[in-house]
């Protein structure tokens, strides 16, 4: 049975434009002082797993360097 995806598990492409979606919301300047919390609360954490998700991809990049290197 496949593994059902979690709402936390966004692709990085995905947490990028989340990401962009956020600092324009957050311009704006209708938006009261909870939900400009909320908002940064969200991208801070989007910005933790995406930085986790790149610091995976150079490991996995520096395996497979190593793997050509004579």
């Amino acid at each position: 049975m496949a593994e059902q995806k979690k709402e936390t598990d966004v692709g990085l492409e995905e947490g990028f434009k989340r990401l962009d979606a956020i600092t324009a919301a957050m311009e704006q300047e209708e938006l009261t002082l909870e939900q400009s919390f909320r908002l940064f609360e969200e991208g801070m954490e989007l910005v933790k797993r995406c930085g986790e998700q790149l610091t995976d991809v150079e490991k996995q990049m520096i395996v497979l360097e190593e793997g050509y290197l004579p």
